[in-house]
């Protein structure tokens, strides 16, 4: 790691992005949806209504590599009712991947990919953090690719915000769009 701090200007957080960017991916899905159009049928037993047509409905989101075998921690909110799951990863390849494990009670889902030798995310310690600490949240906002953004911890422990049954967020002021959901929030060592 000493190596990539002396490679950065003073002040930059350049080296732990380089450490943790590579594990951080993009997840798109899809789900076949259907949608009622102008068009009115007579459905058996003499009922009229609208047709319904078969459409695809994207969704985008970010996920962390926790292990070199391929699983993939990302956000149960992003890949909820999929039908489809494509991981893209930071050096550009894009593959299949499936859902092993979800816990919607905690906003959390487990993705595998079927490749090896992956680059994996470490896992920092939440008890260490405190408010004022520095922070990057790296995601795929908007699906523009991989992003990285920095703040502070503006709180810790923070709970009844009515999102989840099991609150304990830590709050940041780090920009944080729509496609950042399971991405990764990282301290300044990365």
């Amino acid at each position: 790691m000493d190596t990539l701090l002396a490679q950065s200007a003073p002040g930059s957080y350049a080296p732990a992005v380089r450490v943790s960017a590579p594990a951080v991916v993009s997840v798109y899905t899809q789900r076949r949806v259907f949608q009622p159009t102008n068009e009115l049928e007579l459905v058996p037993g003499g009922t009229v209504r609208r047709r319904l047509v078969e459409g695809v409905q994207n969704g985008l989101g970010s996920g962390v590599i926790v292990s070199q075998q391929g699983f993939i921690l990302t956000n149960h909110h992003v890949v909820e009712a999929a039908d489809e799951i494509q991981v893209a990863l930071a050096d550009g390849r894009d593959v299949p991947a499936k859902l092993v494990g979800a816990d919607p009670e905690t906003d959390l889902a487990v993705l595998r990919v079927d490749l090896k030798n992956l680059p994996a995310m470490t896992f920092g310690s939440s008890d260490n953090i405190k408010i004022g600490d520095v922070v990057l949240a790296i995601g795929n906002p908007f699906g523009v690719g991989q992003t990285v953004t920095m703040g502070i911890v503006s709180a810790v422990g923070r709970s009844h915000l009515g999102i989840n049954t099991f609150e304990n967020f830590i709050q940041t002021d780090a920009a944080i769009n729509p496609g950042n959901s399971g991405g990764a929030l990282i301290d300044v060592s990365g």
